[in-house]
């Protein structure tokens, strides 16, 4: 019996593999889609591959490499039947602002290779790790407007980076202000290569112009292909124009990274911020797509998938990939309904390798700093910047920082000032939320903020309060202070109730300020109240023995009841209210007793 359920184990868990279960759910009539698919996304991978390794500071072959094995990786690991991976230019330029310092100027670009798979090896782990551990929700350390100024930096980063390319001469800089300098000072000396100018910004040119006017035609493939052409009709490399040449012929060979052991913390900081983006990118595009095909996102599941994709490629000499936007959905609008899609891409680019490696040997280098450029474009997001500064001016505030962070300092500083900045947003948030006083608007139900209704009216005697936030250490002197002014105002109020909905926790630290603020208003005759109480936040109250300084009989369910229980001791009456402080009129006098409370209660 034990035999059985350990045999019948093992087999569910082969099962459980996302590429088993694909086979095993597999429809007869997808196979010429995903056929067709496989062919139309390879024109995209090819080209791709190869720019997006040079942008990364390695040989174009390793981008051909990485293609072939994340997609067959990804094929059997990953949860998602649609989503394409690969080399990806927001990567691009993280991995060489890793791996470049490691390798001595002019160094051995096998070097570079080795460094490259074991950052992959490493982003693998992270990805592995986190998807053992549910760590999926760390996508959201990088907010919105943070992400769209990281994004437009990199944009930036990329372009000013392949311009020199584009026009066919190279400047060395560290940083973007001196590749800026660079450009400009080499363009004046007159070093633009007029041939290579030609198909670069031609290059760009066809393929915005097919993008938008032709969606459906492979732009990238069209442009490549003419590029070709033109090299071989005009001898474009005697005009100075650089060449790719003839690729490696056949496929790599198992390689495991031989890297030195100084190595291993730079390529840790750097596998941290590729693993960060490269989660964000999966969440979001697997989002996107699952939407769209009735799938549901396993956010778990698609990091283990990334990750098996990052170490096959590691492990015939690949660098880290990520998910691709724009390749997914090639491979969407041309019929894709699994990942068989993916594998015929894979195994086309092994053919190639293996039988026509010659392929590419005219493709102009200027037509793949266009592929980058083009990419790089839509990496960028400035209608998002505008529309951020329009509605909210922190956040664009935010954009902008992490723009700069970008821009100025490099790629890895800059995701981590935007992962910095956006966990700093949050503490912002919470460290001074929203709070307002309420009161009566006739004809709506309930109580509203003074702030929207300037006529509300409120109770003379009585102040309704509102603090939007959970109360803790760093927060809690900032309502001490505002409970403060609002008791010392004139006339006096004689209750302070707070509606506590809002309030989703209190800690210690935030315990103990209640406590010293009820004491001090208990001798000014004032008393706080609480209304709407979480009950997981009452039992926490009870729980710091706050109730021995906070009479029980002030916390009541509503805020309603809290009203009816001041109107009843003090026959107080409506009065409109200024928004600029507590209620007009006379004090109320007696401390609330039991008379038309209710328990306590929560929401």
């Amino acid at each position: 019996m034990t035999t059985r359920h350990d045999g019948h184990g093992a087999l569910s868990r082969f099962r459980a593999v996302p590429g088993i279960r694909a086979v095993s759910a597999y429809r007869r009539e997808w196979l010429v889609k995903d056929l067709v698919a496989g062919v139309v996304l390879t024109t995209l991978l090819v080209p791709q591959g190869m720019a997006y390794a040079e942008l990364a500071g390695l040989p174009a072959i390793t981008g051909l490499y990485t293609t072939i094995l994340c997609l067959l990786g990804y094929a059997v690991f990953g949860p998602s039947r649609i989503l394409v991976l690969g080399p990806d230019s927001s990567l691009g330029p993280m991995i060489a602002a890793t791996v470049l310092p490691l390798v001595a100027a002019g160094g051995d670009p096998d070097r570079a290779v080795a460094l490259a798979s074991m950052l992959a090896v490493m982003v693998a782990a992270i990805m592995i790790l986190a998807s053992v551990a549910k760590l999926g929700f760390i996508a959201d350390l990088i907010s919105k407007p943070t992400m769209i100024g990281y994004m437009n930096g990199l944009a930036l980063t990329i372009l000013i980076g392949q311009l020199p390319k584009l026009l066919g001469f190279k400047v060395e800089a560290d940083d973007l202000i001196g590749e800026c300098a660079g450009l400009v000072r080499k363009i004046a000396e007159g070093a633009t290569v007029p041939a290579a100018a030609a198909v670069g910004l031609g290059g760009i040119a066809l393929i915005l112009v097919l993008q938008r006017f032709l969606p459906k035609v492979p732009a990238v493939l069209v442009m490549v292909v003419l590029a070709i052409a033109a090299a071989a009709v005009f001898d474009l490399d005697e005009h100075g124009v650089g060449l790719v040449g003839v690729l490696p012929e056949g496929f790599p060979p198992f390689t495991i990274p031989d890297v030195r052991l100084a190595d291993l913390a730079p390529l840790l900081g750097g596998a941290l911020g590729i693993a960060l983006v490269s989660l964000a990118d999966t969440i979001s595009n697997a989002s996107a797509f699952a939407a769209r095909t009735g799938q549901e996102v396993r956010g778990n599941q698609e990091m283990a998938g990334v990750g098996a994709a990052n170490l096959a490629a590691a492990l015939f000499q690949g660098f880290p990939v990520s998910t691709s936007g724009s390749r997914t959905a090639v491979a969407e609008r041309a019929g894709a309904r699994s990942q068989l899609t993916g594998v015929v891409g894979a195994a086309l680019i092994v053919l190639m390798l293996v039988l026509a490696p010659g392929l590419f040997r005219n493709l102009p280098q200027p037509a793949l700093a266009a592929v980058v450029i083009t990419a790089s474009l839509s990496l960028a997001d400035v209608p998002g910047a505008v529309r951020l500064w329009r509605q909210g001016r922190a956040e664009f505030l935010l954009c902008s920082a992490a723009f700069a962070g970008v821009a100025l300092l490099g790629v890895l500083p800059g995701i981590a000032i935007a992962v910095g900045l956006s966990v700093l947003n949050v503490f912002r948030r919470a460290w001074w939320p929203y709070d307002t006083v309420l009161g009566r608007v006739r004809g709506l139900e309930g109580y509203h903020d003074i702030r929207s209704y300037p006529r509300a009216e409120q109770l003379p005697g009585l102040v309704i309060y509102r603090f939007d936030g959970p109360l803790f250490f760093a927060n809690a002197r900032t309502f001490r202070d505002e409970v403060r002014r609002l008791a010392g105002a004139e006339p006096r109020p004689s209750w302070i109730v707070v509606a506590a909905e809002p309030m989703t926790d209190v800690d210690t630290t935030a315990a103990d300020v209640l406590e010293e603020l009820d004491e001090a208003l208990n001798a000014q005759g004032v008393h706080l109240v609480f209304a709407e109480m979480k009950d997981p936040v009452r039992r926490k109250i009870e729980r710091y023995e706050l109730t021995r300084t906070i009479d029980p009989r002030h916390f009541f369910p509503t805020v309603e009841a809290a009203v009816t229980a001041f109107r009843l001791r003090t026959g107080a009456r409506w009065a409109s209210s200024d928004a600029g402080g507590p209620p007009a009129g006379p004090s109320a006098g007696p401390e609330p007793g039991s008379t038309g409370t209710a328990p306590a209660g929560g929401k």
